[in-house]
């Protein structure tokens, strides 16, 4: 009799272990077994916010965002507007310096790169005229930054026109200058934004907008592409033949957009050296569809990352209101592979990067608890997730408490741990603490 329970008792057992290695159409799947090594919040009584986080030639790290706070865990800054919030960290995850950059207006950074000569370039955008800002042309600039590798700045400089121009990406070209990526109100600019003016009358409001510079920040040309409605370009790669591939969201459906799907959709630019237009393309369905970020793969490929509302046309699946998208496209646009991440509610993609085995590490956001996502805190909480080179997902964690958490970046280190960043406004379970309104959240994975 004894034998027998045992035996039914290990049966039992076993099924429990099965069924939680399952999906709900039983076929197996792999488990997490990633560690959070920890969770950091860094801010003060205002609002922090990580945006972008690059591995450093020392083995550490370096983040970029913005700071409101002068007090709690920021440093030598005096007043309450919006700073570029920068901060490094050692190879054992210790802050070694913090630095603010910026006036006395709003002034957010978005991302950063540590250059061939190991200093950094970071790029937002601007409102000021003053402090550590010498030039204002409007209402909002692209604003960049070099600097040395303790946080000196060596130059800075200001691009934009009379209206609300921003940056987003910021990338260190074959030639050793830079190529900045952001939005451009081209009917404030009056067409100036293009280093020709010929068709700057049929475009209005907002275009992807493309700045080259060269070692010394000096500009070499500029272009805008788009149509008359809404079109932000968040991220962009140097290519082959020394090419550049932009993406963001579209929603126009004229002008240099030959092919749009329906509302917002994945839009694509690729463009030659000198930024002339070799190829777009708009991939999607019938709702919203917004690409975020992209990547090379080990094949040449790109893998561009975003979010999608639709479950027709480009997508084939769906799992509810949002799902994080990976779409994989050929170097001339056709499509290789797709693939949608979530559960029932909304999950959303914001950065993608290799890993050293030619997978991808992808941060997010997610507000489901089920399909993909094994679990949900409250609210968003931050999402990383891990595929490998064929869009398979290998892992995925979701850290966050009963309030808002956000992941907008992450990044695998030469030692496989993976660091991300974000915000966060919460105060429990995951989050150790809340030090004003919104944080700079800190995650370590291993």
């Amino acid at each position: 009799m004894k034998n027998a329970l045992f035996y039914i008792l290990l049966s039992i057992s076993n099924f429990a272990i099965l069924q939680s290695c399952s999906n709900d159409d039983g076929s197996t799947k792999k488990t997490n077994s990633k560690i959070i090594e920890f969770v950091k919040t860094i801010g003060g009584s205002k609002n922090e916010s990580a945006q972008s986080i690059t591995k450093t030639q020392d083995g550490g790290f370096a983040i970029l965002g913005y700071t409101q706070s002068n007090d709690g865990d920021i440093e030598n800054k005096t007043n309450e507007s919006f700073d570029y919030f920068l901060l490094k960290f050692d190879s054992s995850d210790n802050l070694q310096w913090q630095k603010t950059y910026g006036g006395t207006d709003d002034d957010r950074g978005t991302d950063i790169i540590q250059t061939s000569d190991n200093g950094f370039a970071i790029l937002g955008s601007s409102k000021s005229s003053d402090g550590d800002v010498t030039e204002n042309n409007g209402f909002e600039d692209l604003w960049i930054l070099k600097l040395d590798d303790s946080g000196n700045i060596t130059w800075e400089k200001s691009f934009g026109f009379s209206g609300a121009d921003s940056g987003f990406s910021l990338i260190q070209t074959n030639d050793g200058g830079y190529l900045l990526t952001g939005v451009l109100d081209v009917s404030a600019s009056g067409g100036k934004g293009n280093s020709k003016f010929s068709t700057a009358k049929r475009h209005a409001g907002g275009d992807y907008w493309v700045v080259k510079l060269d070692a010394s920040g000096e500009k070499e040309w500029s272009k805008f592409f788009g149509g008359t409605f809404t079109d932000t370009s968040y991220d962009a790669i140097q290519a082959e033949n020394n090419s550049y591939v932009i993406i963001g969201s579209s929603d126009s459906n004229d002008v240099d957009i030959s092919d749009n799907k329906g509302t917002y959709d994945f839009w694509v630019l690729k463009i030659s050296e000198d930024g002339n237009l070799i190829w777009e393309k708009s991939f999607g369905g019938s709702e919203i569809d917004e690409a975020r970020g992209i990547t090379l793969s080990a094949d040449g490929n790109y893998v561009i990352v975003g979010d999608t509302r639709s479950n027709d046309l480009d997508v084939s699946e769906n799992n509810g209101a949002a799902d994080l998208w990976v779409l994989k496209i050929t170097p001339d646009g056709s499509i290789i592979w797709e693939k949608s991440f979530g559960g029932n509610n909304f999950d959303v993609g914001r950065s993608i990067n290799k890993t050293l085995d030619n997978g991808f590490i992808i941060s997010g956001s997610s507000r489901s608890a089920n399909g993909d996502v094994s679990v949900n805190q409250g609210q968003n909480d931050a999402w990383v997730l891990k595929i490998d080179t064929n869009g398979n997902l290998e892992w995925q964690k979701t850290i966050g408490g009963s309030n808002i958490d956000f992941s907008f970046d992450a990044i695998e280190l030469n030692n496989q741990s993976i660091i991300a960043v974000g915000e966060s406004s919460s105060n429990n379970i995951d989050i150790p603490e809340n030090k004003g309104f919104t944080d700079l959240l800190i995650l370590k994975i291993d």
